[in-house]
């Protein structure tokens, strides 16, 4: 039920950096755990980070330390940097709330998500 609007997504060089940020139409702080999605072209979604209230991340294993997730609750809002980006990296990113102890997402009901493109 929680409603987002990601943005942040561009068309980079591999190597290049990229911050992503999701903005909630209500308020997070009484989000337990919340993070991010990606999804290739032609592939199914995949889980990518997450964030608890105790501020524990999780990282998927492709992340290999390039990525860092954060949250304000008292903006409300979701972030994701990523550095030294590769081509595999090319996907939309949505951003959702998460299950208490799983990678799974509470609801199927994605966004627009951002685009993040990475090309020479």
């Amino acid at each position: 039920q929680l409603q987002v609007v990601e943005s942040g997504g561009d068309v980079v060089q591999p190597g290049g950096s990229l911050t992503l940020s999701c903005a909630a139409s209500e308020s997070i702080f009484r989000v337990y755990k919340i993070g991010w999605y990606r999804q290739a072209p032609g592939m199914q979604r995949e889980f990518v980070a997450s964030i608890t209230m105790y501020m524990f991340t999780d990282y998927a294993d492709f992340v290999e330390g390039r990525f860092t997730i954060s949250r304000d609750n008292t903006k409300n809002t979701l972030s994701l940097q990523i550095d030294n980006l590769k081509p595999e990296d090319t996907a939309v990113y949505y951003c959702a709330e998460l299950e208490d102890f799983t990678q799974a997402p509470r609801s199927t009901n994605w966004g627009q998500g951002t685009q993040v493109i990475v090309s020479s």
